[in-house]
């Protein structure tokens, strides 16, 4: 039985990582996203920080792309230099300051529900990130992709410091493959 669930009303997509089919269809949909933009230079931003377990899903997954070497890709966020509360806006500055009209897809970790941890969803439109953990940070992307990485509700930042590694390194693994696919793709297409 797949993870999958589609909800085509709001343009998001949400697959469990380990679900192969169900990633391919977030690799379809991302594919869409980058080829619409094509004449525009691709960012993805990598937000968290390697301080917390569970926020650290956006820096291994910047990690995991920037040793690909995908060319044109520009890549901000990663475990050496990791986009977090503190120099979002700074970054936020160099991107507008650097790149002509960019695209940029968002990548952060957040909690959910019990049955949604472990799932990537995919959303067309920008990330409000440090929501779940009541922070005031300026929405960023045209599309973002969360990775669920533990139950929201109480104790956010004590939850996030508890995460489980080793589903963190998953979903990084899986979402940098997602977006290099998808980024692949859409240049040969």
């Amino acid at each position: 039985m797949s993870l999958l669930s589609v909800f085509s009303e709001q343009q998001k997509v949400k697959a469990h990582f380990d679900d192969t089919l169900a990633t391919n269809l977030l690799i379809d949909k991302l594919t869409n996203y980058f080829s619409s933009s094509h004449h525009r230079p691709p960012i993805i931003l990598c937000i968290g920080t390697d301080r917390s377990t569970g926020d650290s899903l956006g820096p291994l997954t910047g990690t995991y792309l920037s040793r690909l070497g995908l060319p044109q890709l520009n890549i901000l966020g990663t475990l050496d230099q990791p986009v977090h509360a503190t120099n979002l806006v700074e970054n936020l500055n160099y991107i507008k300051s650097c790149y002509n009209n960019p695209y940029i897809v968002a990548i952060d970790a957040c909690l959910g529900k019990m049955d949604s941890v472990g799932n990537i969803t995919l959303s067309n439109g920008p990330l409000k990130p440090g929501a779940g953990v009541h922070k005031d940070l300026p929405s960023v992307g045209e599309a973002h992709l969360t990775g669920i990485v533990n139950v929201g509700g109480f104790m956010e930042y004590m939850v996030l410091q508890n995460t489980r590694l080793n589903l963190v390194w998953n979903m990084a693994e899986r979402m940098s493959d997602i977006l290099s696919k998808a980024y692949i793709r859409s240049r040969i297409s």
